[in-house]
């Protein structure tokens, strides 16, 4: 009796072993798909923002920020070898015969950023004015033109789009970018919001219960999306029946929850959670169960210092459960009157309607008669967070990094990915670690640090290239120059170019 109970334990336990190796599997082929090999031919209308053919090229004395989080390195020279990176050498190193050398003396290279919180798509307010007045329904058109260039033209070369409106408009984006038939970068394509009922969106998808929530997460696997994020209005039966789902097919979740708190998600199983510490509702007053109230997570944010027992306790359940932060400190920084930059060269991406509109906005924050006491919480919840995204990295959290450009005009694809690495300087954390961040932490969550992330031999050459020195002053990160991607080098001031005045419109 004892050995039939032992045998049907180590069977028990030998299933559990197999499950667990068919899942690495499916999420190594899931890696795969995010990062597929480079096309063989680029079709004319890439090439025509191609500076610099793939090939044996030197980057001749750069200026390295390796993406590990250590020191900047100056003068390195580095070789690349096609899609790949042959070796980091000393600036003074011979250079092979035949190879392009690119003098690149006051410039530096970072590793490609990996953009976490990445979207292609813009919201629009029907008929805003002045006030603030807009009319229903609040709709989100598709940017497969302008949002793949703005990235790339800003050194993204892996992104994930963290809840898709349309999915199978950039689940086929995806498939003419992989096939050199569009410029823009590797895509970890997420599924549709994973929303309950009330949703403010009227292209959601509204889930009935847990059994909808499976059948979602199963269906959209099948057509080909990598990742899923859960919403707002999602309770906590049908989060965790995604979060099964999505578990069994190898996938990642990630959420923006409000009706669930961040703590019954971390013990739900989540992987992921977006936008920092700010939509954590777990102390909103009131606050219901498989509900989001109004004041959706300001009050707790508002209250929790990076030092509070609160504080301590989430971040030590978050790293137990291995739950990684996605930091989208641009998006929160509209919040605070005049904190954002009003950058000109990102204004100039924007249609004149989706620029009037961000003003509009902008203006009303920094309005003298605005609501105080509202102004006072904003300006608190966002130094707040800045110390509790600090604090969860010293407790061993995975921090990652993206903009979350939606439907603010202040946050715009690519320029946001280059604003987030600067707040996260102001947030205490060095230019190289800030870096780490929006690099190779991205990368370790999407199991791809062997191939992308830092600047090594044998990784993908996917790399930006900045004029200036973050490392010392990192509004440099603005100054892109050329970003390669698999080993080809993309024109920036040409991308830029190909949008201006568009963004908004498609």
């Amino acid at each position: 009796m004892r050995h039939e109970r032992e045998g049907g334990y180590m069977t028990g336990r030998m299933l559990l072993f197999a499950t667990a190796l068919a899942g690495l599997a499916v999420a190594g082929a899931h890696a795969a798909s995010i990062l597929p090999p480079p096309p063989a031919e680029l079709d004319a209308a890439v090439k025509a923002y191609v500076r610099v053919p793939a090939g044996r090229i030197a980057l001749s004395h750069v200026r390295l920020i390796d993406g590990t989080g250590a020191a900047a390195q100056d003068d390195r020279t580095i070789l690349l070898n096609g899609a790949r990176i042959e070796a980091v050498l000393p600036g003074n190193a011979t250079i092979p015969k035949g190879v392009t050398v690119l003098d690149l003396n006051g410039e530096t290279v970072l590793p490609g950023l990996v953009g976490m919180h990445d979207h292609m798509y813009y919201i629009g307010r029907p008929d805003l004015d002045a006030q603030g007045h807009s009319e229903p329904p609040v709709v989100v058109p598709q940017m497969p033109f302008t949002s793949p260039r703005l990235y790339l033209a800003a050194g993204v070369t892996t992104l994930r789009t963290t809840g898709s409106v349309e999915p199978y408009t950039d689940l086929n984006l995806k498939k003419q970018i992989d096939a050199g038939q569009l410029p823009g970068p590797h895509l970890d394509v997420t599924g549709p919001y994973l929303e309950g009922p009330g949703s403010p969106f009227i292209q959601m998808h509204q889930l009935a219960d847990a059994e909808d929530a499976r059948r979602t997460v199963d269906y959209w696997a099948d057509q080909g999306a990598t990742s899923f994020k859960a919403y707002m209005n999602i309770t906590r039966a049908e989060l965790g029946a995604a979060i099964d789902e999505a578990h069994k097919r190898g996938f990642k979740i990630t959420g923006h929850l409000c009706a669930v708190t961040y703590p019954e998600a971390a013990a739900l199983g989540i992987d992921d959670l977006e936008h920092g510490f700010f939509v954590n509702t777990q102390n909103d007053p009131g606050k219901q169960p498989d509900t989001c109230p109004a004041t959706t997570g300001t009050p707790t944010l508002a209250a929790m210092t990076p030092d509070s027992p609160d504080a301590k306790a989430l971040i030590a359940t978050l790293v137990t459960h291995h739950v990684a932060v996605t930091s989208t400190l641009p998006v929160f920084e509209q919040q605070v009157p005049g904190h954002a930059p009003l950058w000109p060269q990102a204004m100039a991406t924007l249609t004149p309607e989706a620029r009037e509109a961000y003003l509009y906005l902008r203006d009303r924050r920094s309005n003298a008669q605005r609501d105080l006491a509202s102004t006072s919480a904003a300006v608190t919840a966002f130094h707040n967070d800045l110390g509790l995204e600090r604090a969860f990295v010293a407790a061993g959290g995975l921090l990652l990094a993206g903009p979350d450009p939606t439907g603010n005009g202040g946050v715009i694809p690519g320029f946001g990915d280059q604003r987030e690495i600067e707040l996260l300087v102001e947030a205490g954390f060095t230019p190289e670690q800030a870096v780490r961040i929006a690099t190779l932490n991205g990368a370790i969550y999407l199991g791809l640090q062997d191939r992308i992330g830092t600047v090594a031999a044998g990784k993908n050459a996917d790399l930006l290239i900045v004029r200036g020195d973050p490392a010392h002053q990192i509004t440099d990160i603005e100054n892109a120059d050329i970003v390669f991607k698999d080993g080809v080098g993309y024109d920036t001031a040409r991308l830029l170019a190909s949008v201006r005045g568009r963004y908004g419109e498609y």
